[in-house]
């Protein structure tokens, strides 16, 4: 469809890409290239140090986002979508063939998506502390307020999150265009004072860094690896602007500029090593250092946007695979359907980011803390990417080996060097990602337990019908619509229904919604209408894991024999299970209980599909588990 937009709308989805889908990776630079230099492990800042780092940084850049993602794994796209649930669908086999590979993969990506959530926790809280902490190096009378500015501007970016996206991203776009100008100008300044650090684009100096180091540059690396936080962020937005407009904003403006700061962050360093300090905000002279400090917070409130639109997003795919229950999801454009809004996701992160700025209080401290989530997320998109490219496009094993493990070789590199930050607050993305990947994994194992006991007290459909045609139940006027989760079996709510009232409406369907392993369906596909005996009609919706159903939507589109439906004058039946966690299934008693609690807390069904609630009638039953 990119293929027919004019230039200027190119241009204008460029623009909007530069907005989303750069702000996490753009603000590296505000503490990337400092922590190199400054913790317990005291690096000299001399030019072997100085241009080894910088060589680690330029390389880094090249061989994980430019080649890894950029060339790479973003061919991969799921009918457009990216990110990693989007690659695990592509990267399964086949039902019923290499199943132990299947599981494998699976909970690969599973776990890969809970780190994201450890990420999401992190970025804003070290992107908005390390913009504030310029207001310290412009004068030492505010170190004092850093804190409660930092603060203060997380309550308001999570407050806002209610409004949507859609009313200030027309801002994002232009402001982060100012960003990368700004921080190309700020490096080209310093670099053309000590151009010799341009030596750093040959590679050797990286490995001598690294020789001559020991472990002290092994612990760098791991500061060297916050330089690449925010590559997933470009493959996770990709549905948004297509891999074209992502790919010329990266290599036309995004590349130089950050790798023009990073030089004149080096260029600085050589001709003054006090400035290791926090050489970012030290590049600007003194007059000019209040408005960076205000475009460093819009930019890090920007990055922050991305990632908890990021996690919104990540959310909703998570319950439509059923990997969570159904939440309250509010959209909040008519115009845009991606952009939504989940309240307590939004409330569980700000509590977070709250919780980790009052607790580490400084971003050193936190770049303490990131990474570890980050790199073990690579590592399982690296390992997706080498069977989705197998399936994908038939590359033989050797061919797919050697490049993942090539890109795989680099992370598990990053991998054991941000092992070390773990006693230093690694443990909180970790213990995140174990309690999520706990949670995710439950709901999933809780529901195929819980759907294999109600299978076993469903009437199959067939045995249904004979039944209803040899004893015909009274019929009233009306139309009802029964919701089953199995498109061949009978729904708990009819035969709750014709057991306890006896009766059918005349107008009776069945409704089942499917979840593809796709991100959208094809409008075309959506629903499916099949005739049943004794005058009822099979309905099957289908969406991609990216889409949430609308039932009075889906009917309206809906074949239907006999005429459209009236919602007003339709009354919806559901069953409505309470867990019982005395059973003898085969389950960990406190994966019941989580399993259990999950359930009663989980959305109705009724506010989940747009149904209105004054026309359902639920119907209860208790399972045991």
């Amino acid at each position: 469809m990119q293929e027919n937009l004019s230039t200027r709308q190119r241009r204008g989805l460029m623009l909007a890409a530069l907005g989303v889908v750069f702000g996490d990776i753009g603000t590296s630079p505000l503490y990337a290239f400092r922590e190199c230099f400054h913790g317990a492990h005291g690096m000299a800042p001399d030019p072997p140090h100085v241009l080894g780092v910088l060589s680690l940084i330029v390389w880094s850049l090249v061989v994980i986002v430019s080649l890894k993602y950029l060339v790479f794994v973003m061919r991969a796209a799921n009918r457009g979508e990216g990110g990693i649930l989007a690659l695990l669908a592509l990267a399964m086999p086949e039902t019923g063939r290499a199943q132990g590979v299947r599981r494998g993969l699976v909970l690969g990506g599973v776990f890969g998506a809970a780190l994201l959530y450890g990420d999401g926790m992190i970025t804003p809280s070290i992107s908005v502390l390390s913009a504030m902490e310029g207001l310290g190096v412009a004068t030492a009378r505010f170190e004092p307020y850093i804190l409660p500015a930092a603060i203060a501007v997380l309550i308001l970016l999570f407050s806002l999150q209610r409004l949507g996206t859609g009313r200030v991203g027309a801002l994002f776009g232009p402001v982060m265009l100012m960003w990368f100008a700004t921080l190309a100008g700020l490096g080209l300044a310093s670099l053309v004072r000590h151009p010799e650090v341009l030596a750093a684009l040959n590679p050797a100096h990286g490995f001598h860094f690294l020789c001559i180091s020991g472990r002290a540059g092994f612990v760098v690396v791991g500061a060297v690896f916050l330089a690449v936080t925010g590559a997933e962020a470009l493959y996770a937005d990709m549905g948004h602007f297509g891999l074209a407009p992502i790919r010329r904003v990266w290599f036309a403006l995004v590349l130089p500029a950050l790798l023009l700061n990073y030089f004149g962050q080096g260029a600085l360093v050589l001709g003054e090593p006090a400035a290791t300090l926090n050489p970012f905000f030290l590049l600007a002279p003194s007059w000019g250092r209040y408005p960076l400090v205000g475009l460093a917070t819009l930019a890090a409130v920007i990055a922050s946007q991305a990632l908890i639109s990021g996690a919104f997003s990540l959310t909703m795919q998570a319950i439509q695979l059923g990997y969570l229950p159904r939440l309250d999801i509010r959209h909040t454009s008519s115009a845009t359907r991606g952009q939504i809004y989940l309240p307590q996701i939004n409330w569980i992160l700000m509590l977070a980011c709250l919780g980790l700025v009052a607790g580490f209080r400084t971003s050193s401290n936190l770049a303490a803390a990131y990474g570890i989530a980050v790199t073990l997320t690579m590592l399982a998109t690296t390992a997706l990417f080498y069977f989705a490219a197998r399936r994908l496009w038939n590359w033989s094993r050797a061919r797919a080996a050697l490049l993942c493990g090539l890109f795989g070789a680099v992370e598990l590199a990053f991998f054991a060097a941000n092992m070390l930050k773990i006693v230093h607050g690694g443990w909180f993305p970790l213990i995140v990602a174990a309690a999520l990947f706990a949670v995710m994994t439950t709901w999933k194992r809780g529901r195929l337990v819980l759907w294999n006991r109600l299978q076993k007290v469903l009437l199959p459909r067939d045995r249904f019908f004979e039944d209803i045609a040899a004893n015909p139940p009274r019929r009233v006027p009306g139309t009802a619509v029964f919701m089953a989760g199995n498109p061949e079996g009978t729904p708990v709510a009819l035969l709750h229904n014709i057991k306890h009232n006896r009766i059918l409406h005349e107008r009776n369907f069945l409704l089942t919604v499917v979840t593809e392993e796709v991100p959208r369906v094809d409008p075309s596909a959506r629903v499916t209408v099949e005739l049943l005996p004794s005058g009822f009609q099979r309905i099957v919706g289908h969406y991609g894991f990216m889409e949430r159903p609308d039932i009075p939507l889906l009917l309206a589109q809906a074949p239907i024999d006999g005429g459209k439906l009236e919602i007003a004058a339709t009354t919806f039946f559901m069953s409505r299970e309470t867990i019982v966690v005395n059973g003898r299934e085969k389950m960990a008693g406190w994966r019941k209980w989580l399993f259990a609690l999950m359930s009663r807390n989980a959305q109705t069904a009724t506010a989940y599909f747009h149904i209105p609630p004054n026309r359902v009638i639920e119907l209860g039953m208790q399972v045991q588990i």
